[in-house]
């Protein structure tokens, strides 16, 4: 494929603007364009930055003009909000005469527990994708390593990961590895139509717990309570709504819905990175 101007939503989130330093190194600064709520805020990228909230489908038919291809990050607003959300982006990407779009969706189960409103939300922009005329890619995403890796000093302080997922396995991802998989399904032609899983081999928590205590030094003990303990804990913690996001994600992993076959080295012709090298890349 020749060079293209590709656009980036979300340019100042985590996953955006890692995407976005990726695709930097590979294809240059100046064609890439970044799209923010707030454009302050992914002014450090080094990229053109235009305004684009997810609410508003004329910021998005101005943020797209000359854009060849758009990477649409999943929004983070509750799960009946984002379809509209993303369908702003899609109708504003037809109109604007976009070749392609490619969306980070997430792998899990569309019913069975709390995440999975989410994951619905999901697989219907997925569908409003598919059926869009444009060309597309879509990309399922695993569960990101950093959360927990940025949570050890309170492991340690708690004395161990206290959750609910049992024996259950789930597949971990790091935002570095999603963006060098995003790169290659905005680039590669042979990649369009396609849905792809992209997550590492699936652990279980205790084995998550020994990786960290090999790469910190640390001494943690995995340590399953219940469903509902769990998820009590995680709203007095953090509120009604993302404490039962968090618990379905841990409820999912316990009866097995984050454990599956992974795309990722078809997407990007590697094996994806251990559990080992990616708290490596994260030290680093």
């Amino acid at each position: 494929m020749t060079t293209q101007k590709i656009a980036v939503t979300t340019a100042s989130g985590n996953l955006g603007s890692t995407i976005i330093k990726h695709l930097i190194s590979e294809i240059g600064a100046e064609n890439i364009v970044g799209i923010a709520r707030t454009p302050e805020k992914a002014k450090s990228l080094g990229v053109e930055i235009r305004k684009g909230d997810y609410n508003n489908k004329e910021d998005f038919t101005e943020a797209l003009k000359g854009i060849d291809a758009v990477l649409l990050v999943s929004g983070m607003d509750h799960p009946d909000k984002r379809i509209q959300q993303h369908r702003n982006v899609i109708e504003a990407a037809k109109s604007n005469g976009v070749k392609k779009i490619v969306y980070t969706s997430i792998f899990g189960a569309e019913e069975g527990n709390a995440f999975s409103p989410i994951v619905a939300s999901n697989r219907q922009t997925e569908e409003d994708i598919r059926n869009s005329g444009l060309q597309w890619a879509i990309g399922r995403n695993g569960i990101y390593i950093e959360p927990d890796l940025q949570y050890i000093d309170t492991y340690t302080k708690e004395g161990g990961i206290i959750n609910c997922s049992g024996d259950g396995r789930c597949g971990y991802t790091s935002r570095q590895e999603l963006a060098f998989a995003y790169f290659k399904m905005l680039i590669n032609d042979s990649l369009i139509g396609g849905t792809y899983s992209l997550f590492g081999e699936p652990i279980t928590q205790q084995e998550l717990a020994s990786a960290i205590n090999k790469n910190f030094d640390t001494n943690l003990v995995y340590k399953s309570i219940s469903v509902t303990d769990y998820v009590n804990n995680r709203k007095e913690a953090l509120g009604e709504f993302m404490g039962t996001v968090i618990g379905g994600i841990y409820e999912g992993i316990r009866t097995g819905k984050f454990d599956g076959i992974s795309d990722y080295q078809k997407v990007t012709q590697r094996k994806h990175k251990s559990i080992d090298e990616m708290i490596q890349e994260f030290k680093n």
